[in-house]
């Protein structure tokens, strides 16, 4: 570990984690003065205090052998860890020394998980604590880490061996410490006892006063505190000149005062020791001042604050009362959590749940994003009471990969809905490659979501549609549709848009049909739509309703009514709502020009499209929650060390990164078993011919050089090479073709015909890898025929992607073509996927065609870029972004 980090404490606490520096000899002896003698007895067993102080000298000292890290909470040095290696054995000694005032707070536990990480990249496989047995705190940490532990006594001692193997416990142990630490840091926030608004004018146009006002009259019971150096009350409360000044301890600040006097009013909170902060303004990041957006972040990290904002409309929870914020009305309670990072969208989305009868239970506009993100606010709604549904409008992912991995956990109970901006291309980035030109940023937000189940919209109407469904309906069991209703146009036009979606519309059991038959009149059309007619009553569509639910063969029911045909809207209405109370199915409504919501659980909808595409999403989304989820397991045939050597040393010579010659290639694909046609490079006609003899004829014959991207389209392909001669003067007129942009060719054996199918893989900073599946050969940019997915990949998961493609069935003997192996292409697409996932610093990779025979996928034409990157962080390090 190299540089410093903030993580959250147990209760909620932010502390700082960095290595130990020379510098810190004097506050480790602070450290130590401020430890009981039993904690410094427990840790050095025996010399007591003068043993610490002798060995913190030690610790800081040009001669020490160990690596160290030390925590601080509010500036003060709280913790020291340490390990010492054992010279050529893949062990080394740990110790942890705790102030006493930070005991419980879980912060051992996260020392250790850092060093244990730390000590994993210098080869070290055991970790080895000689603890006393009375020192029962020490002993619970290591036992409940999730590592594997052995224990031994040794000369009156437990001798404890934490070996550094990953386990299945682990990342589950750590994703639970973590829920709980982020739990606690946001119910300072969302669920505080007391209120400080800085900047509260008297004024009520002004900011601070509508953020005021809305508190007092949404009812919050907690204290209430305006902040107005001006003012001895303001709205009837006392007024403070500053938050030091205010009786009692503060949890929640809302800052509403001009941009430059936020840093100051954020130090005024960090001495108070205020729990959290809202900061309103605007004028940081989104105006470029990107470094006070900095300054304030490192306050509240320092002081243990979170931040929400800044640039933001504040913070709602409807389950105590909460409305900080500046919104013009106080939403309606309800059962959505919801997240915006704008504030218009935020505003607009309340408005729009409230017109159709929906509430929120909580609702966090975070602006700038600086600290509080979605990741946060995922895990305080997982078990969340008051919240079913979770909203997200994001502009950005903070952190990707750990948005995916909460999100699965959180969207296997909770429908997650998100509408996420920004549908650009590539952003003008130059590529060389057939992957890196199809796989967009917003294709690998679609595959990242994807992979956490998380239901994407285009639009936040579409968003809301689905909302609105999720929110008081059950989740269909299945695709079958039942269309009722008293208007064939609109019910045309419903059973099309389902089809659309996906959803069927079957014809319904003939006991279904004879039952509607009799008390319905003889123009209806009883297939599928039921179409009652306009002349339909109320009664006649209550009796459709609960006649087609209690089919066995249909899923959910959508009731279809134009108004004010029949016995008009409000008969209607309640016979749809008595019809329905005890469903037990999926129903929803199109009452068409409206948008409602059906005695306060029945959506309806003023377009029959709305309702088709929310009940598609609300399927798929029950579809992927069914699924069991499968653990990723590292392929046994792959060799990751080997791997990251060849790419060690290309970069050593290529610092800039490059497009890898045919050798480079060759090894980095065989660390993962990826089979590969044997290649023979070469840059002659005398060569070529040396070559062919040696892979055998009949062979093809294709230009290398760095711009060579589609070889076919300008001649630097030759197929079908039958004799030695035919690869020489294949050569010598590919050289006159080409010129200088061919700088050599390669040689190989011709494959028997098989399914051309193209896998590659492309790397984002922001999001990690990417991997692809299509259609390949010439025809990969013009058919589009692609799947994408987040590596790495299950073989379940690979066996789905490649179903998804168009031309999936000629895998599988389409008209008379041989079958294909198509487990041997998705044994190679898991390989890749984790060669992806392991080295981050390919930036794109072809692999096209693979042709897919009865026999083997075998990989005919490569490219590998490489470019410099950084280690995505670690599942297993807990830290705040």
């Amino acid at each position: 570990m190299d540089a410093e980090c903030d993580v959250l404490l147990r209760d909620g606490g932010i502390a700082q984690i960095r290595p130990l520096r020379t510098e810190d000899c004097a506050a480790l002896h602070e450290l130590i003065e401020r430890s009981s003698e039993r904690s410094a007895y427990l840790r050095f067993f025996t010399g007591g205090k003068a043993t610490a102080h002798a060995y913190a000298d030690r610790m800081t000292g040009p001669d020490y052998a160990g690596h160290a890290l030390v925590a601080s909470v509010r500036g003060r040095l709280v913790a020291v860890a340490e390990y010492i290696p054992i010279p050529d054995t893949g062990r080394a000694d740990i110790a942890i020394l705790l102030d006493d005032a930070v005991h419980g707070q879980g912060l051992g536990t996260l020392l250790l998980e850092h060093l244990a990480l730390d000590a994993t990249t210098r080869d070290i496989h055991e970790l080895i604590a000689d603890v006393l047995f009375e020192n029962t705190a020490m002993i619970k940490v290591f036992d409940d880490i999730g590592l594997d532990v052995e224990r031994t006594v040794d000369q009156g001692q437990l001798r404890i061996a934490i070996a550094l193997r990953q386990t299945p416990r682990l990342l589950e142990r750590i994703q639970a410490r973590d829920h709980e630490a982020e739990r606690a840091s946001l119910a300072r926030v969302l669920t505080p006892r007391s209120v400080a608004v800085i900047g509260a004018g008297r004024e009520p146009s002004s900011t601070g006063h509508k953020v005021l006002r809305n508190l007092i009259d949404g009812g919050f019971s907690g204290l209430i505190h305006p902040v107005n150096p001006n003012a001895a009350q303001v709205a009837g409360l006392t007024a403070y000149p500053d938050v030091r000044h205010m009786p009692g301890p503060v949890d929640l600040a809302v800052i509403a005062v001009p941009a430059r006097r936020v840093l100051e009013a954020a130090r005024d909170c960090a001495a108070a020791g205020v729990g959290g902060l809202a900061v309103l303004s605007s004028g940081f990041a989104e105006n470029g001042k990107a470094g006070s957006e900095r300054e304030l972040l490192r306050i509240c990290r320092e002081a243990g604050m979170r931040l929400v904002g800044p640039n933001c409309l504040g913070i709602l929870n409807t389950a105590d009362d909460l409305n900080a914020t500046f919104l013009p009305t106080t939403p309606s309670p309800g059962r959505i959590g919801l997240i915006s990072q704008s504030g218009a969208i935020a505003a607009a989305v309340l408005d729009r749940l409230g017109a159709c009868g929906l509430g929120v239970s909580s609702f966090v506009s975070t602006g700038n994003k600086a600290d509080v993100s979605g990741n946060d606010l995922l895990e305080y709604w997982e078990d969340d009471p008051a919240t079913d549904v979770i909203m997200l409008y994001l502009e950005s992912f903070g952190n990707p990969r750990k948005f995916a991995r909460i999100a699965r956990r959180v969207g296997a109970a909770k429908p997650i809905l998100l509408v996420k901006s920004g549908r650009t291309g590539s952003g003008g980035r130059a590529v060389q490659s057939h992957t890196a030109a199809a796989a967009t940023p917003d294709t690998a937000v679609d595959a990242l979501v994807r992979a956490a189940r998380v239901i994407r919209h285009d639009s936040v109407q579409d968003m809301i549609d689905t909302a609105r469904l999720l929110a008081t309906q059950p989740v269909p069991a299945g695709r079958r549709v039942a269309v009722v209703g008293n208007s064939g146009g609109p019910q045309a036009m419903a059973a099309d848009a389902m089809e659309r979606h996906g959803l069927a519309v079957p014809e319904l059991a003939a006991g279904t049909r004879h039952a509607l038959a009799e008390r319905t009149r003889p123009s209806a059309a009883l297939g599928n739509p039921v179409d009652l007619t306009a002349d339909a009553t109320a009664g006649e569509i209550g009796y459709a309703v609960r006649t087609v639910l209690a089919d066995p063969g249909v899923d959910a029911v959508l009731v279809v009514y134009t108004p004010p045909f029949g016995s008009g809207l409000e008969e209607t209405v309640r016979a749809i709502a008595e019809a329905t109370r005890d469903a037990g199915k999926t129903v929803l409504a199109c009452l068409v020009g409206r948008d409602e919501l059906i005695d306060g659980r029945v959506p309806a909808y003023a377009f029959p499209e709305q309702a088709a595409a929310a009940l598609g999403r609300a399927a798929d989304y029950a579809e992927r929650r069914a699924r069991p989820v499968e653990e990723v397991t590292p392929t046994a045939a792959s060799d990751i060390r080997a791997a990251r050597a060849v790419v060690r040393r290309d970069l050593a010579e290529h610092p800039q990164g490059r497009w890898l010659d045919q050798v480079a290639t060759a090894r980095l694909l065989e660390c993962y078993r990826i089979d590969n046609a044997p290649s023979l490079p070469v840059d002659s006609s005398d060569a070529a011919v040396r070559a062919a003899a040696e892979t055998g004829l009949p062979a093809v014959l294709k230009a290398t050089g760095p711009g060579l991207v589609h070889k076919s389209d300008i001649g630097g392909v030759r197929l079908g090479l039958r004799t030695a001669e035919d690869v020489g003067k294949a050569y010598a007129e590919m050289t006159e073709t080409l010129g200088s942009a061919m700088t050599g060719a390669i040689v190989q054996r011709m494959l028997p015909e098989g399914v051309e199918i193209i896998l590659g893989g492309v790397n984002y900073p922001a999001f990690g890898p990417l991997l692809m599946a299509g259609m390949g050969g010439v025809a990969a940019d013009l058919l589009a025929d692609r799947a994408f997915r987040v590596p790495p990949i299950t073989l379940a998961e690979a066996v789905d992607m490649l179903g998804e493609l168009r031309c999936a069935p000629l895998l599988h003997g389409y008209r008379g073509r041989p079958v294909t192996d198509a487990d041997a292409l998705a044994e190679q697409v898991v390989r890749l996927g984790h060669l992806l996932d392991d080295i981050p610093e390919i930036a794109e990779l072809d692999l096209n065609p693979v042709i897919v025979t009865p026999t083997g996928a075998t990989a005919v034409d490569v490219r590998i870029r490489l470019a410099p990157a950084s280690p995505p962080d670690s599942p297993m390090l807990r830290k705040l972004r």
